[in-house]
């Protein structure tokens, strides 16, 4: 009995059965894909602006930290909205647990920032998890009154809890140690610009990693077309579930970031208000770019800082009219402005 014994193709570069080069296999073009991932000198120049500002504004340290600390909450919404399509009303529920597991840990001589911010990104991770599965199973409608309805409801949890959040009164009594047992924290709040913006650095160093890896662009597969990623192979729900657990540990990290710097965690971090500006934020600066969240905080921050001083009464009349202005003639937000711009710089080249 004789058996046939099948030869594999011929591989590129190799010969063939004739002692003939076998032609290169036409692939897949990585090219495009690895020039994205790659940082451009625009980028460098960004991050060159909250070192210029430390020296550029001494006197507003702790206004630029709470815009540092926003800009990583709107990257943690972000994540969801711009990248995976999920969109939510209730993302300050994160936040605040984040605000309060970092200052319960201080409380309780945990005060360490470094490991603060990690007990409070597991917690808020671990809620995220275990309420992505109520979260995901409905619709745009659905998700946002689910997000809601789970903020309001830990909004009233820590409002009648009071021998452990505060209530109204605000989580006290927080003292944190110094930065790496070297820094501490000053009254000035240089300190904690610094540590504020090397967290939001390597925070945002890891989300681009993540957005521009095959997981990154399976979300904005599904979030183009969420019918057509299953046929591809790509587990649907795994990936928003994962997404979802990734922005609520970003938000719960920027909630330590409050809580440590200002040693304080009032129940507003919990309140329905943040979560509206969160979503203002992110729209203003433009979805699915991480850029675009940071300049949507700078603008929406500055204009509110420099309005309500201006007019603290009718501050948010003029905010109203700007956010429609960019709207009108922003519609993909500033980084899309910024994007057309850019094209148009260069002669309409994409």
């Amino acid at each position: 009995m004789s058996a046939t014994l099948s030869t594999p193709p011929d591989l590129p570069g190799t010969p063939d059965a004739a002692g003939a080069l076998a032609a290169p296999q036409p692939g897949f073009d990585a090219g495009p894909l690895r020039y994205a991932a790659r940082w451009k000198p625009a980028e460098y120049a960004f991050w060159l602006l909250p070192v210029a500002a430390y020296f550029v504004f001494p006197n507003d340290l702790s206004l630029l930290s709470q815009i540092v600390i926003t800009a990583l909450f709107a990257v943690s919404l972000d994540l969801i909205l711009g990248y995976a399509g999920i969109v939510s009303l209730g993302h300050a529920a994160f936040f605040g647990i984040g605000a309060y597991a970092a200052g319960m840990l201080a409380q309780h001589g945990w005060g360490e920032p470094l490991l603060g911010l990690l007990g409070a990104g597991l917690v808020a991770a671990l809620v995220g998890f275990l309420s992505s599965f109520l979260v995901l199973r409905g619709a745009d409608l659905t998700r946002l009154m689910v997000t809601l309805g789970v903020s309001l409801m830990l909004f009233e949890a820590a409002n009648k809890l009071t021998s452990i959040t505060g209530g109204m009164d605000g989580l006290q009594g927080i003292e944190m140690k110094p930065v790496l047992g070297l820094f501490a924290f000053d009254l000035y709040g240089k300190t904690a610009y610094i540590y504020c913006v090397v967290v939001l650095f390597v925070m945002f160093w890891l989300a681009r990693r993540i957005v521009h890896s095959p997981f990154g662009l399976s979300l904005q597969g599904i979030r183009q077309n969420v019918f057509r990623m299953p046929a591809l192979g790509t587990p649907v729900n795994a990936r928003l579930v994962g997404v979802y657990t990734l922005g609520a540990a970003y938000a719960g990290v920027a909630g330590a970031l409050l809580a440590q710097t200002t040693q304080f965690v009032s129940i507003d971090v919990l309140s329905f208000n943040r979560s509206a500006e969160l979503m203002l934020i992110v729209v203003l600066g433009g979805t699915g770019s991480l850029y675009g969240a940071l300049l949507g905080t700078i603008v929406f921050m500055t204009a509110h800082h420099l309005l309500s001083g201006i007019n603290p009464q009718y501050w948010q009349f003029w905010l109203g009219i700007l956010l429609i202005f960019v709207v009108l003639f922003a519609r993909d937000g500033i980084m899309g402005a910024l994007r057309t711009l850019t094209r148009r710089f260069k002669g309409g080249q994409p």
